[in-house]
C-alpha cells in the first residue's frame, strides 16, 4: 500500500506536458508578363576645321537642326597664306542623329519606336492564355502564356513546434 501511495505521490510532482503546435499552409500563384522597353542615345553632329598657312574664306559649320531632318553643314573655302610654302588643312564633319519627332503611347504600345546612333529595343510578351488558379481544396492550375511570360505557383507547409 505504500509502494501505490508514493506512485501516486510521484504521479502527482509530474508536470504535465505541455506543447504549442502551430501549423500554416499557404498557396500563391503569381504571373507577370514583360513590358516592352526602348533606350536611344541620341548622337550628335560635330564640325571642326584646322591648318597652318591657309586663310579662310568661307568659314563653314552645322546647318539648323529641324524636327525629322539632319543637320547638314557648310564646308569651308580656304586660300594658302604662302604660296609655295608648305600647309596643313583638315576638316572633319560627322552627321549625327536628325531631331526625331515625338513618339506617343496607345493602349501601352508605341507605334514606331526611334532609331538613333545607339538604341536597345526589347519586345513585350505576349499573354496569350497565361493563366493560374488555386481552388478551395488547395489545387494548383498554371496555363503558360506566349513569349515573355511567367507563371509561379507556391504551396507552402509550415510546422512549428514550440
Amino acid at each position: 500500500m505504500k509502494k501505490a501511495l508514493l506512485a501516486f505521490g510521484m504521479l502527482l510532482m509530474a508536470a504535465p506536458a505541455n506543447a504549442d503546435i502551430i501549423h500554416k499552409l499557404s498557396s500563391s500563384v503569381q504571373l507577370t508578363v514583360d513590358g516592352a522597353a526602348s533606350q536611344a542615345t541620341k548622337v550628335g553632329s560635330t564640325y571642326s576645321v584646322s591648318g597652318s598657312n591657309v586663310s579662310l574664306t568661307t568659314v563653314g559649320g552645322l546647318g539648323s537642326l529641324t524636327t525629322g531632318n539632319a543637320v547638314g553643314y557648310t564646308p569651308t573655302t580656304y586660300s594658302l597664306t604662302t604660296d609655295g610654302s608648305a600647309y596643313t588643312f583638315s576638316e572633319t564633319f560627322l552627321e549625327g542623329d536628325n531631331a526625331p519627332s515625338a513618339t506617343t503611347v496607345s493602349s501601352g504600345v508605341v507605334g514606331s519606336l526611334p532609331v538613333m546612333g545607339q538604341t536597345t529595343t526589347t519586345s513585350g510578351g505576349v499573354a496569350g492564355s497565361l493563366a493560374g488558379t488555386i481552388n478551395s481544396a488547395g489545387t494548383m492550375s498554371l496555363t503558360a502564356g506566349g513569349a515573355g511570360t511567367s507563371a509561379t505557383g507556391q504551396f507552402v507547409s509550415e510546422l512549428t513546434i514550440k
